[in-house]
């Protein structure tokens, strides 16, 4: 019989809905029962005990609210009757910390098929990448884009062009009445993973070659030029990129010297091709074809590498959760954590991100930092964070999302306690700023917002060459030079979102696989995924997602 309700920690005292429960219905569980005054959605939790206005309230075994108004036993938290609160934090509080590393006999031997690189990386793709200084100069990128696409078989299928033109079609020929009458489309082919058209392409180790825009590189603040500068630095830097052309305008705040200097500066070592190109230098005819004709020629030499075997320890793996609900922090992100575990003890790099959603556990991890400079860098970064947030009128207590709170995350302590769950139980070995390297293996902590797109960017730009993102509503990121796995927190996502969703950590919930199972399935994946094997449904989408943080207010 499948669980009906489950309590997280000992100390909570407040117990999750695995399933719907009904008002009246009498609960039996560890030895109490709990008759509910009214419904419990599943994914939402009801009290063990009557609770009081100022009462707290604890999940994860942490703070995560207090209660606003008369709480009876057996009914449910909502924000009507909790308001978010969370425990203090700082190093006169920090205690000992030891960790038992898990047993990774299993996964000791094991390899994947990589790409490596001069400076002793490993990359899971091989990428040519092309970028743009300035915002001026996207345009241009976009032209190569669509060229270099087209005739290389790495554009995406022309599906929704038939159909506009099918439209188009119907429309000149008088039948308006046609379309209003029209079923809605149907996708031809759910489950393709590859987009692409691997038949046409004539470089047979190049997996794609990547565009990026954004609106910056000069009319903002000098910091903020910095900051992509170190950005798209980490991005050439990162092991699945294999060389990159870059477009400048000439005139902008983040001239081209700065972008070759911070590249050596992060990676002395660096030993890729580097394509630089002016447009004030000349027309721009001239750009292009030059920029077009070096591409190609950088092409074919890129194209000479092959996939050779590395150890797992080589793997630098981003944790990341987005379109969170009530199940996340119980089978998706601890599932992530004992993977993250598995790769630490094994030697490897795995990436925390979203500071606001690390708000209530920020004692935890500062005893977890054996490094106390390196715990008072995160009780400052958090610190700074959360106090440039409130003074805009946004503090972390914003965080969650309508879709967090509909789906049973009624505060952000609640939603940060689940959210840590992805780093599992290991030593924090390295925190890190917005575009730092993680150089350190081990788990890194780096400072991103929780806004998805400009996480995972945050990610990719400190060097992880997967990123394992668990979502509970179905989120479509993706990442223009490593692979996104979305990983659903409950099985009936994965079946009504099959496009997005890559791995199911439902059965969890449902009773069929312990925690540790699941991980061991999804680190199966994740080799396969690595070595090319696989791909995800983001890649095959395009979904190639880039949105720099330019460091103001952004949960």
């Amino acid at each position: 019989m499948l669980a009906r309700v489950l309590k997280v920690h000992p100390a909570d005292n407040v117990i999750v809905a695995l399933r719907n429960l009904s008002a009246g219905e009498r609960i039996e569980f560890d030895n109490a029962v709990y008759d509910l005054p009214y419904a419990v959605g599943a994914k939402h939790k009801f009290v063990t005990e009557d609770r009081h206005p100022g009462d707290p309230i604890y999940m994860y075994g942490v703070l995560v609210g207090k209660a606003t108004q008369p709480i009876r036993r057996g009914e449910s938290i909502t924000t009507f009757n909790l308001k978010h609160d969370a425990e203090g934090y700082g190093l006169d509080k920090k205690q000992p910390y030891a960790w038992q590393p898990p047993d990774v006999s299993r996964w000791q031997d094991r390899t994947f098929m990589g790409y490596h690189r001069a400076d002793g990386s490993v990359g899971t793709r091989n990428y040519w990448l092309v970028v743009p200084l300035v915002f001026c100069e996207n345009r241009n990128v976009l032209i190569l884009k669509d060229a270099f696409e087209r005739e290389l078989g790495y554009s995406q299928p022309e599906t929704y062009r038939q159909q506009v033109h099918e439209l188009v079609s119907l429309y000149r020929s008088g039948q308006v009445d046609v379309i209003k009458k029209m079923q809605p489309f149907v996708d031809p082919d759910q489950n393709r993973t590859l987009a692409h058209e691997p038949a046409r392409r004539p470089f047979e180790h190049i997996d794609g070659i990547k565009f990026l825009t954004h609106e910056m590189g000069c009319g903002g603040t000098r910091q903020d030029s910095a900051y992509l500068c170190s950005l798209l630095a980490g991005f050439i830097n990162n092991p699945n990129v294999a060389g990159a052309t870059v477009l400048s305008l000439g005139c902008q705040h983040l001239q081209a010297n700065m972008i070759g200097e911070e590249i050596k500066r992060q990676n002395p070592k660096f030993d890729k091709p580097l394509l630089l190109f002016e447009q004030q230098a000349g027309t721009e005819y001239a750009l292009m074809s030059q920029a077009v004709t070096q591409t190609f020629m950088g092409l074919t030499e890129v194209n000479k590498l092959k996939r050779q075997p590395a150890p797992l320890s080589a793997l630098t793996v981003g944790l990341k959760c987005g379109g969170s609900d009530g199940f996340s922090g119980i089978s998706a992100n601890p599932a992530l954590g004992q993977l993250s575990d598995i790769l630490v003890a094994l030697g490897g790099k795995t990436v925390l991100a979203e500071f606001p959603e690390l708000n209530g556990v920020e004692q935890e991890l500062i005893n977890r930092t054996d490094d106390t400079t390196k715990a008072q860098k995160f009780i400052d970064l958090m610190s700074s964070y959360s106090a440039q947030a409130e003074a805009a009128g946004s503090g972390f207590d914003m965080n969650p999302s309508p879709g967090n709170i509909k789906d049973g995350l009624i505060t952000d302590a609640i939603k940060s306690a689940g959210a840590a769950k992805k780093g599992g139980t290991a030593p924090v070995t390295d925190v890190l700023d917005y575009a730092e390297p993680a150089t350190r293996p081990g788990l890194n902590l780096l400072c991103t917002p929780g806004n998805d797109v400009e996480a995972t960017t945050g990610m990719a730009g400190s060097g992880t060459n997967l990123i394992l993102f668990t979502t509970g509503l179905g989120t479509p990121t993706g990442n223009p030079i490593c692979p996104v796995v979305k990983v659903a927190t409950n099985t009936a996502l994965k079946n009504r979102m099959p496009d997005v969703i890559d791995f199911d950590s439902g059965p969890i919930i449902d009773g069929e696989q312990r925690i540790d199972e699941n991980a061991d399935a999804l680190l199966e994946y994740v080799i396969r995924l690595a070595s090319g094997e696989e791909t995800t449904k983001a890649e095959g989408l395009g979904q190639d997602d880039f949105i720099p943080w330019k460091r103001g207010v952004s949960l």
